[in-house]
């Protein structure tokens, strides 16, 4: 291969200078390899130059990974294939192999109805294929907020979203995975292959070089996490990649699990007079014993979202100035705080008794059956979706407004969860302390694992730094709990002092062992979980 896949970086490429964090970088060339060869052969050269490289997807995270500290960007969006279908027999499931650069939306559109380009497919895999236009509609359960998210930088950052209460994150659903190494040497892990003997690993590459090293000693949180390299006795080596937000290796081929569609699909968007009554109804559906005596639960939701007041608020607000959210539904000012659940079967009638239990649940927690929207088909689901996704949108577009005029400011996003008995005591803490510090914010998010997304909202410069301050008291806070200061979003270039706080130093040096077995020069995503 020759330099003439490297440019330099020009008016043309700066977008790639940044991602959504809003925070922009430097850099001096720029590749978009569109296969693994490809990858290797650039890595070879700038590891030989000893030149720092950044791997970006679509650019979608928050937490500045993508955004270059100099050196050479990858961007990998032109890797964007599904490689290979193959069924398990043993497992009764799909399993797909696909490059890191196709994006999460495009992954959907194709199983949707198995439309898939079989071009270099071989014939075992579009054997697959029509064994799986047989056998009904299959998906892949992992669903953040940004659709455009590449299934690559999910695979980066352990993403999850709504439906990770039920299903769980990315992880689960990784079977196996390539990675090339700074230098251009390859692993290939297939999960259940190579594991750890205790927390001691031995990998050997491609090129026969042994890499071996103790893992940090730190215990994960268990709770919903993103934090950090994830490390366990015994674990799976395909693990340690998962998560790694790019700092160990780059990550070329993934094979993910397919699980069968389920026939219905309904959920409800519930509202109550006040939060108590809705963190009532959240613990409830969950399946906490004694909030409400006498309901049995049938089934266990697949995703359970919150909305506070100020977010409601926001959103009359966004309804009544923009034309883009006309299609928000009418929010009459007794609905104060909104929960969502949603529930997934195989038949209307396994379905429709856990819909029924869930009204009997929102009865008896103060809420108002009239006051809720049950949504039974695609088209309902998706206005449902259109108003989760309102809220994020709107804080963005605020923010984006006050910068105008102070670019010094941004929002102050939260990611923290902590375990279940301590939900409540956290959410008064984030109410107490907004309300003595004066911070304007909007609260939402994943509150069936105990994952709250706290937006301060600044509108100067002093409320901004106001605002950083609490959150790092905040994550002080949530450590203690027993919880993790990243649940989804990862730890990037924006959260690296709240990773030192929650694993310590000796932590962060056990992380800083791992990475300089697999990056002795530090050349890849440098700024990343480390500062």
């Amino acid at each position: 291969m020759g330099l003439t896949k490297i440019s330099k970086i020009h008016p043309d490429y700066t977008e790639y200078l940044r991602d959504e964090s809003r925070k922009t970088g430097t850099a001096d060339t720029i590749s978009f390899p569109r296969n693994e060869d490809e990858v290797r052969e650039i890595l070879r050269q700038m590891h030989q130059m000893k030149i720092p490289v950044t791997v970006q997807g679509s650019r979608t995270g928050i937490t500045a990974g993508a955004v270059p500290f100099g050196g050479h960007v990858m961007n990998l969006s032109r890797m964007n294939k599904i490689l290979a279908l193959r069924f398990d027999e043993a497992r009764g499931c799909f399993f797909l192999t696909v490059q890191p650069g196709l994006l999460l939306s495009d992954l959907r559109k194709s199983l949707e109805d198995a439309g898939f380009d079989v071009e270099g497919w071989s014939d075992d895999s579009k054997k697959a294929l029509e064994r799986m236009k047989e056998t009904g509609r299959w998906f892949f359960t992992p669903d953040p907020t940004e659709t455009s998210a590449s299934i690559g930088g999910m695979v980066a950052c352990n993403a999850s979203g709504a439906r990770s209460f039920f299903y769980g994150p990315t992880r689960k659903y990784v079977e196996a995975i390539n990675v090339v190494l700074s230098d251009g040497d390859r692993i290939c892990l297939r999960r259940g292959e190579q594991k750890a003997s205790g927390r001691q690993i031995s990998i050997t590459t491609e090129q026969g070089r042994i890499i071996e090293c103790r893992l940090p000693d730190y215990t994960m949180p268990e709770v919903k996490n993103a934090s950090g390299y994830y490390v366990s006795d015994d674990m799976d080596l395909v693990d340690l990649f998962i998560g790694s937000e790019g700092t160990l290796g780059i990550v070329t081929e993934i094979e993910i699990r397919l699980l069968q569609m389920p026939e219905v699909m309904w959920g409800i968007m519930a509202f109550f007079p006040d939060e108590n009554s809705a963190l009532n109804f959240v613990r409830a559906s969950r399946g906490e014993q004694g909030v409400v005596p006498g309901i049995e639960i049938a089934g266990k939701p697949v995703a359970i979202e919150f909305f506070n007041h100020s977010s409601l608020n926001l959103l009359r607000e966004q309804k009544k100035a923009s034309p883009a959210f006309s299609e928000i539904p009418d929010l009459p000012d007794e609905f104060h705080t909104a929960v969502y659940v949603e529930y997934h079967g195989n038949s209307e009638d396994a379905v429709g008794e856990m819909v029924m239990q869930a009204s009997e649940l929102l009865v008896a927690c103060g809420g108002n059956e009239d006051a809720t929207w049950l949504s039974t088909s695609p088209a309902e689901m998706e206005r449902l979706l259109f108003f989760r996704h309102a809220v994020p949108e709107s804080v963005n577009l605020l923010i984006d407004k006050r910068r105008l005029e102070n670019p010094d400011i941004t929002k102050l996003g939260t990611d923290m969860a902590v375990p279940d008995d301590k939900l409540v005591h956290i959410m008064s803490m984030y109410n107490r302390d907004l309300d003595e510090h004066k911070l304007e914010s909007v609260m939402f998010g994943h509150i069936g694992n105990n994952h709250i997304h706290v937006n301060i909202l600044p509108n100067s410069l002093e409320e901004y730094m106001d605002g950083k301050s609490l959150y790092l008291e905040w994550a002080r806070e949530v450590i203690s709990l027993g919880g993790t200061v990243s649940a989804e979003h990862g730890v990037g270039k924006l959260k690296t002092n709240m990773l030192a706080e929650m694993y310590g130093q000796e932590g962060i040096s056990g992380m800083l062992r791992v990475k300089n077995a697999f990056d002795p020069e530090g050349l890849l995503n440098k700024g990343n979980l480390f500062g």
